[in-house]
C-alpha cells in the first residue's frame, strides 16, 4: 500500500483571510479562505487522492474498497465511523463564540459525533488573543442571562495566544479563536457547532448568522479552563531533530516534529499516521514534502524516513 498524498478541502467562511495562499501556496479559488480541511472524511467535505494508484478517488471510496481496518487500522474501529479531521484555520477576523456538545449530546440530538479537539498555534499576531473557558463558575441561568443582557463577553476567558501554544478544547468549553491566529486544528469528525455570540454580523444572504443558544446552554460548562495552554510534552532531542508530543487522549494522538536531518517512523496494525506538513521542506520516503501538504501513512506500512529541513505534525488513533 502506498502513502496518500491528500488534497484540501478550503471553506470561505466570512471571518477568513489569506494566509493559506500567500504562506502555504494554495490555489483556493476563493476570495477568502478561512480553513483548509487537510485530513477530511466527513458529508461536508471530503479529500481526495493526488496522485498514484488511487489518484482521483475520494479517501471514503479508499475505505470502502481496502477496508477501513487495513487502511486506518483496527483502533478505528473503536468508532462508528472515521474518527478524526484535520485542519488549518486563518482568522483574519474573530471566530464566533461557540461551544460543541460531546457525543452523548450530539448522536441523540444531530446524529453527528460530538467535537473535543485541539488548537495548536502556529503563527498569531502581537495582540491576538482566543476565548478559552470562563472567568469565573457561573450557574446555567447566570450563563443564559449574559446572553440576554448582552454581556456575556464579560464572562468568558481571554487569553494572549503565542506560536507554539497548545489548547485542548474538551467538549462543552465555550470558546473562540480570534482575529489574527493561525491555527492547527485537530478534532473529532464531526461539524457540529453552536453559535453564542457572533458580533452582530451577517451572512451571505444579508441576515444575522444564525445562534443556537438553548442547544449551546444544554451543553456547555460555564466554568474556567481546567488545562494548561501548553504541549503536553517537552522537546526531546532524537536523531535526526526534536520530537515533541503535544497531546494525547482517548481520540488521537498528536506530536510534532523538527527535522534538521533524517529520521524513521512507523505504522503497525494499530493506526494510521498522517503528517501535516507545517513549515519547510523535505522529502517522504521518496515523495517530495512542503508547507502545507498532507500524507496519510496507512496502517501496516511498516517504517519509512522523513529527511531534510522540515516541521510536521504527525496524528494517530
Amino acid at each position: 500500500m502506498e502513502i496518500l498524498k491528500l488534497n484540501p478541502v478550503f471553506k470561505d467562511y466570512i471571518w477568513g483571510g489569506n494566509r493559506l495562499s500567500s504562506d502555504y501556496g494554495f490555489e483556493t479559488g476563493l476570495d477568502k479562505t478561512a480553513e483548509g480541511w487537510m485530513l477530511a472524511c466527513h458529508k461536508d467535505g471530503m479529500n481526495t487522492i493526488s496522485s498514484g494508484e488511487f489518484k482521483g478517488k475520494t479517501l471514503q471510496e479508499v475505505f470502502d474498497s481496502e477496508g477501513l481496518e487495513k487502511i486506518a487500522g483496527k483502533n478505528c474501529l473503536k468508532f462508528p465511523y472515521f474518527p478524526v479531521l484535520i485542519k488549518l484555520i486563518d482568522a483574519f477576523d474573530n471566530l464566533s463564540v461557540q461551544v460543541h456538545p460531546d457525543d452523548e449530546y450530539a448522536r441523540r440530538v444531530e446524529n453527528e459525533f460530538g467535537k473535543t479537539e485541539i488548537w495548536y498555534v502556529l503563527d498569531a499576531v502581537n495582540d491576538a488573543e482566543l476565548i478559552y473557558g470562563f472567568k469565573e463558575k457561573i450557574t446555567s441561568q447566570e450563563f443564559k442571562e449574559a446572553i440576554e443582557n448582552n454581556t456575556l463577553l464579560d464572562k468568558l476567558n481571554r487569553v494572549k495566544v503565542n506560536k507554539g501554544d497548545l489548547f485542548f478544547i474538551e467538549a462543552g468549553t465555550v470558546h473562540a479563536i480570534g482575529k489574527g491566529a493561525l491555527i492547527a486544528e485537530i478534532q473529532q469528525n464531526s461539524n457540529c457547532t453552536y453559535r453564542v455570540y457572533d458580533y452582530g454580523r451577517v451572512g451571505k444572504d444579508g441576515k444575522p448568522r444564525e445562534l443556537h443558544i438553548q442547544k449551546a446552554i444544554d451543553v456547555s460548562k460555564t466554568e474556567p479552563p481546567k488545562y494548561d495552554i501548553k504541549p503536553q510534552g517537552n522537546e526531546i532531542k532524537i536523531s535526526g531533530g526534536i520530537s515533541q508530543l503535544l497531546t494525547k487522549c482517548d481520540l488521537f494522538t498528536v506530536n510534532r516534529y523538527l527535522v534538521n536531518g533524517e529520521i524513521t517512523l512507523k505504522t503497525d496494525e494499530t493506526s494510521f499516521n498522517h503528517i501535516l506538513v507545517i513549515d519547510g521542506n523535505g522529502k517522504i520516503e521518496n515523495e517530495n514534502a512542503k508547507k502545507g501538504d498532507s500524507f496519510f501513512i496507512p496502517a501496516n506500512f511498516g517504517k519509512y524516513k522523513i529527511s531534510g529541513n522540515i516541521e510536521f505534525l504527525v496524528t494517530n488513533i
